[in-house]
């Protein structure tokens, strides 16, 4: 599986220890950044090339997930759920990394790497990786509806403001 890494100067030194875990599972990983320690760097811009990078290896039919952190890595969530296509989650402990896969589909998962060890870290990304999607109904259903909204800004028989 391709593998998109993206993180700010608070994951940089997770980033190396995590992306050598993940080529010994097998994996292809691209780091989209950064490269080097900036205290001030902005986050932004790794999370969405992440992103990006995964809704294009999909789109294409590659089996591929994106991998973003930072300080809380809920802003990096975020980041990540601009692009569209994205489906970002936070994870914090193994329930919500399998749920994020099994019920949403997630192909995106971000972790505070100042809120765990580094083992916790990596046990959680390798749960979100090894997961699958359920295809239960209720669930492909829900997801539909979020694409409709996010490229629309309606669903379809629901009102929604």
């Amino acid at each position: 599986m391709r593998i998109h890494v993206g993180t700010d100067h608070a994951g940089l030194e997770f980033a190396q220890t995590l992306i050598s875990h993940l080529e010994g599972q097998g994996h292809e990983v691209t780091d989209h950044g950064p490269k080097s320690y900036e205290p001030l760097d902005d986050y932004p811009s790794f999370c969405i090339a992440a992103a990006r990078a995964v809704v294009r290896d999909q789109s294409e039919g590659l089996e591929s997930l994106g991998v973003v952190f930072g300080g809380s890595g809920n802003g990096e969530q975020i980041a990540a759920n601009k692009v569209e296509g994205v489906r970002a989650a936070l994870a914090w402990n193994t329930a919500t990394a399998q749920l994020a896969r099994q019920h949403n589909d997630a192909n995106v998962v971000a972790i505070g790497a100042r809120q765990h060890t580094e083992d916790e870290a990596i046990r959680l990304i390798d749960e979100f990786i090894k997961t699958p999607f359920s295809f239960e109904e209720r669930h492909e259903r829900r997801i539909a509806q979020l694409a409709e909204y996010e490229t629309t800004g309606a669903i379809k028989g629901h009102p929604v403001g």
